[in-house]
């Protein structure tokens, strides 16, 4: 390695050892856990709780088929990339460079949706809101990172735990007014192949599965970290896999619990669902305190996934796809500019207070990620036989084709709910591809 090299790199290193496997198990639960407060159960109203709990079920399947396929990948390629880095090796700079800017696209509009559901929230809770209310969170949540690795994950396990006690406390209070019935109050439709149990037919299904999503969505991010991981060979895998079955275990308690008990249609239209159904069955002193630990939960999304795009920036920056600078680390070996930049775009993408339409492109983002992540791991597979694995992942080329196949049928399922999400995240697309193929 040239002396050259070397400088590059030694103004551009991560803080190592940060992080054991619990650490990052909590890390890929903050990532998603604001997706059990709301959102999810739009679906209901566009299929049905029957048809969302289909849509529910294929994107469990797929997240956790993902996520497998991403513990092996991770064990064996540990870079601050993640899909970015793993693609790179299957598919060569250009495959690496799609799979960066397809999660660069879920990591950047998803802070600033979720914002705008935070500036909601503290509305509903104080009277107030505005662009300063996004721009106090954007400043005190970067600032948090700037301080550390170390520090941020630890605040970010603590507003986790909230949120989990808020999710779990709404479980063993509705569980004693659960009715099956409640399930299905929705009236049937004259839609294609509707029935009692498929109100909407199966159209609804199709346009239920980005919603579904919401359960689970950015838990790939743990990878992100492998670079600050004690040992990234044992830690992700275990990091990754074992926030993928603790998030399984809440989406089941909230999708059939709150509609069981408080109603199908009711929670389908619902902006606050775990709060309005714990009003709905007499519990308001409990919907309270969940209305406000529901915004400690939308702040651990938001939390996490600055520090996810912070990393995924970083390793783009640091291989050339982005301008080098954004990778410079500071004498705490992070990634200032990497998480200052974004998050200056992430605001004023915020002003426009569109947060529905961010996050269905954030949706499209992340399924074509997924495709590419999933097409990485069995090219791997094939071409490299020899790469040290720790961590092989149960079925092999099997298990991660499921993956690819499911993440193809959720992205078609963005154009069902949302044509304008679909073709203005492909015109992102369009003009990433033109900055790599003609800068880069």
């Amino acid at each position: 390695m040239s002396n050259d090299h070397q400088a590059y790199l030694a103004k551009r290193q991560l803080k190592r050892g940060t992080a054991g496997w619990i650490l990052l198990a909590g890390l890929g639960v903050s990532y998603v856990i604001s997706g059990d407060f709301a959102g999810w159960n739009f679906g209901i109203a566009q299929a049905g709780w029957a048809g969302f709990a289909i849509a529910a079920v294929l994107m469990g399947l797929m997240y956790l088929t993902l996520v497998l396929s991403l513990a092996e990948m991770s064990a064996a390629i540990p870079a601050a990339g993640g899909g970015y880095s793993f693609a790179r090796q299957a598919m060569g700079p250009t495959g690496g460079f799609l799979t960066g800017l397809a999660v660069l696209i879920e990591y950047a509009l998803a802070p600033a949706a979720i914002v705008i559901f935070i500036g909601s929230a503290v509305e509903a809770l104080l009277g107030f809101n505005g662009p300063w209310v996004y721009a106090i969170f954007y400043l005190v949540f970067v600032g948090i990172h700037l301080a550390g690795v170390g520090e941020a994950l630890k605040v970010m396990m603590v507003i986790s735990g909230l949120a989990v006690f808020a999710i779990v406390a709404t479980g063993v209070a509705l569980i004693m007014h659960f009715d099956i019935n409640n399930l299905f109050d929705i009236a049937m439709t004259d839609a294609a192949g509707a029935s009692d149990m498929l109100p909407l037919g199966w159209y609804g299904v199709w346009a239920a599965l980005p919603f579904a999503m919401w359960l689970f969505l950015a838990v790939e991010g743990v990878p992100l970290a492998a670079e600050e991981a004690k040992d990234p060979g044992k830690d992700v895998p275990k990091g990754i896999i074992g926030a993928m079955v603790f998030l399984l275990f809440t989406a089941l308690l909230v999708v059939v619990l709150v509609p069981g008990a408080a109603g199908a249609q009711a929670m389908g239209e619902s902006a606050v669902p775990l709060v309005d159904a714990l009003n709905a069955t007499g519990n308001a002193s409990l919907a309270t305190l969940v209305n406000v630990l529901g915004l400690a939960g939308l702040v651990a999304s938001f939390f996490s996934i600055i520090y996810g795009y912070s990393r995924l920036v970083f390793a783009l920056s640091r291989a050339g796809y982005l301008p080098k600078s954004l990778s410079l680390t500071t004498e705490r070996k992070v990634p200032a500019r990497a998480l200052i930049v974004p998050g200056i775009f992430g605001f004023i993408a915020s002003l426009s207070g569109e947060g529905d339409l961010m996050l269905a492109m954030a949706v499209v983002g992340a399924t074509v990620s997924y495709a590419l992540m999933a097409l990485s791991h069995i090219l791997l597979r094939v071409k490299q036989p020899d790469l040290p694995r720790p961590y092989k992942t149960p079925g092999g080329v099997v298990t991660s084709g499921v993956a690819l196949v499911l993440s193809l049928i959720a992205l078609t399922g963005v154009y069902a709910f949302d044509p304008r999400a679909f073709f203005f995240t492909m015109g992102l697309f369009v003009i990433g591809a033109a900055y790599y193929f003609g800068y880069s």
